[in-house]
């Protein structure tokens, strides 16, 4: 079985994570997004959407879940991950007065790892918030939030309006320059949220509306066994240019061991996967970037030189 990927929503309080996830799962396009939440209480779902709840745990008429998070995360996501369709995704939200940091060390534990594994780590800044309090960029806990994002997401745009919300988004790229950084106005940028496998690319989405970031998407395959080495080398070019990769690699030393590969941001990882990629390929991922800073045929090509000959 695949792992299941987990989106983690981190940010301060108000900064907009509670509304994030409700748009998510309303906009699923199709996906079981099961989502794990601090306090059901304060999510405001569409009565529309709802079917039953028990024990925290609500169906929606979408096929997306939702839970509280009542006791110990862990124990949280193994219910989640035992039900029956199992689903797509996982979204938890943290807590606006937590550090996401321990959630991440937990998450990223070797035997979670291997059923549900941490693809996306989305840090919300308040747009409004931070330029009324400029000391938050002094906070201890806000800047922890910042430094654990592999992308940041500026929120109430609207209220600040687009020219502040760009120059908030500028001041963000220079203070953590490794982070993408994105203002959250109108479409959801679903790209950034669940990076597509290969499988994925293959089934035709649902039209959407146009976002106004656009993003380059290409999928990139070998017939042959990669070199662990050169792939290794080809590893901090790709977080430079970059958004996100995914997709399944086997390595020449080890052939018959087929490996789930992820990159978002400047965090890369190889689990190992269930089985081989299909159409008797060697390797196959797809490669996201913001289509302004990226030339992916450039990404392809590095690709090309770690196949072995």
């Amino acid at each position: 079985m695949t792992a299941i990927p987990i989106l983690l929503i981190s940010g301060h309080l108000g900064a907009g994570k509670t509304t994030l996830v409700n748009r998510l799962l309303q906009e699923a396009l199709g996906k079981r997004i099961a989502a794990i939440v601090n306090d059901f209480g304060a999510i405001d779902i569409d009565a529309a959407l709802l079917q039953s709840s028990s024990d925290g745990l609500v169906s929606l008429k979408n096929g997306c879940i939702c839970c509280s998070l009542q006791g110990d995360l862990l124990r949280t996501l193994a219910s989640v991950v035992r039900r029956a369709p199992a689903p797509n995704a996982i979204v938890i939200e943290t807590s606006g007065i937590s550090d996401p940091a321990e959630i991440i060390r937990s998450l990223l534990d070797p035997v979670i790892f291997r059923a549900a594994a941490l693809e996306t780590v989305l840090t919300l800044v308040d747009g409004l918030r931070t330029s009324e309090e400029p000391e938050l960029w002094h906070d201890p806990l806000w800047l922890s939030q910042a430094r654990s994002a592999d992308v940041l997401l500026v929120t109430k745009a609207d209220l600040i309006g687009r020219p502040a919300a760009d120059q908030l988004a500028s001041r963000l790229e220079q203070r953590f320059p490794a982070k993408p950084v994105f203002v959250l106005e109108g479409d959801l940028p679903m790209e950034l949220m669940f990076g597509h496998g290969p499988g994925e690319l293959r089934t035709p989405a649902p039209p959407r509306p146009s976002s106004p970031t656009s993003f380059e998407t290409l999928a990139w395959t070998a017939r042959r066994p990669l070199s662990l080495a050169k792939f290794q080398a080809a590893l901090d070019p790709m977080a430079k240019k970059l958004l996100r990769a995914k997709g399944f690699v086997t390595f020449a030393d080890r052939p018959s061991q087929p490996l789930v590969f992820q990159l978002v941001g400047s965090r890369a990882t190889l689990t190992p996967a269930p089985a081989p990629p299909a159409d008797g390929l060697a390797a196959a991922i797809v490669l996201i970037a913001r289509q302004e800073v990226a030339d992916l045929g450039d990404i392809a090509a590095l690709l090309d030189e770690t196949v072995t000959p």
